[in-house]
């Protein structure tokens, strides 16, 4: 007996739509985008899409990178440790092989490990913690942000050349970026002959931090260095001023957001952090200030032109060598590139040869000024 094989009808559409969602996928280059979206260090994630969204969208008006649309895939990470590699296997499954990843050091380590067995070209604008690259030395995971052992020496003579305490405390949230931040600086302070009373870690959600105000108290300190996010600083200062005690406090980039300001209140004042240097004030970046304000985006932050220059990269090297991450991967290696923070050149590591920080002021209504 002969089979008759119907063709149904319903499948035949369904395989038609398929092909042309692959078809309207192949046109696009898509870029994994796993920042934080929910939690307290949102702002952070906030500044990152803004700068790399903005370039997108200014290369895709363009036309895009070989005749193909950048597309971005917005990822939340919760700047959670515990969502890191969740997080990055989203990148993988969404089919990106590029991503803008990860502004928080204690998610970027471990996620790492992730792009590197996936092959998947990452930058971060924003994890500075060596750990991130000295751990297994990726070649596929770069940085458009200098390291806290370039961050901290920064500080540290910063503070031992221009501010010249008698008695510095250097505090710490114990977590990985803070905790190696404030290690850099202690370090850097000791090689200045700088006397350190203090070091000490604290507990991240605290909510009251009488006892190390107490003990810095007590031990005559004229600056405090913390390394840390901007939640716990936001209560140091706060704490502080209403205890009596009103000496400088100084911190890393990862404090200053400006939720401090909410946090902090007046005693934000005179509050002295380590950024990224202002390079919206950069000769020849004017246009893309512009696009910033044409999308109605603040391009003033510490992530926000690392961000825009990270998919820079991404797209002079995916035009000069196509979609392969191990070629684009080796292009970015052995190229430099003029972006928006400068000229770009990497290490054996994806690190940056150079970056340029700045001490920024902040003042009562919550503005900073780079000195």
């Amino acid at each position: 007996m002969k089979l008759l094989h119907r063709v149904n009808p319903i499948a035949l559409a369904l395989g038609s739509l398929l092909l042309a969602g692959a078809a309207h996928a192949a046109d696009t280059i898509k870029i994994g985008m796993p920042q934080p979206m929910t939690g307290p260090n949102t702002q952070y994630g906030t500044q990152i899409q803004a700068g790399a969204l903005t370039a997108i969208e200014t290369i895709n008006a363009q036309g895009g990178v070989k005749g193909k649309k950048l597309e971005a895939i917005l990822i939340d990470d919760g700047c959670e440790p515990k969502q890191a590699v969740p997080a990055a296997n989203r990148v993988v499954n969404s089919g990106a092989k590029f991503a803008v990843a990860h502004a928080c050091s204690g998610v970027t380590v471990p996620a790492v490990n992730v792009y590197e067995q996936e092959g998947i070209v990452a930058i971060t604008p924003g994890a500075t913690s060596p750990l991130v690259t000295d751990t297994i030395k990726p070649h596929f995971f770069f940085r458009t942000i200098g390291r806290d052992d370039q961050q901290g020496p920064f500080a540290a003579n910063y503070i031992a050349k221009t501010l010249k305490p008698k008695k510095v405390a250097v505090l710490h949230d114990k977590q990985t970026y803070g905790s190696g931040v404030a290690s850099q600086v202690k370090a850097s302070l000791e090689k200045e002959g700088v006397n350190i009373a203090l070091y000490e870690g604290i507990n991240v959600g605290d909510s009251d931090y009488s006892a190390v105000i107490t003990k810095l108290k007590s031990a005559g300190v004229d600056l405090v260095y913390f390394g840390g996010y901007h939640p716990e600083l936001g209560l140091l200062l706060r704490q502080s001023r209403e205890q009596g005690l009103t000496v400088q406090f100084m911190g890393p980039e990862g404090t200053a957001n400006q939720d401090l300001v909410a946090i902090a209140g007046p005693a934000i004042e005179g509050l002295l952090v380590t950024l990224p240097a202002d390079f919206t004030k950069m000769p020849g970046n004017e246009g893309i200030v512009k696009a910033f304000k044409d999308a109605k985006r603040d391009p003033d932050g510490a992530f926000q032109m690392p961000a825009y220059a990270a998919v820079q990269i991404l797209a002079k090297s995916i035009e000069a060598v196509g979609e392969d991450p191990a070629k684009v991967a080796d292009y970015m290696h052995s190229h430099s590139f003029d972006t928006g923070i400068g000229k770009v050149e990497y290490d054996a590591k994806g690190d940056l040869k150079d970056f340029e920080f700045a001490v920024f002021k902040w003042d009562k209504d919550g503005k900073k000024t780079q000195l």
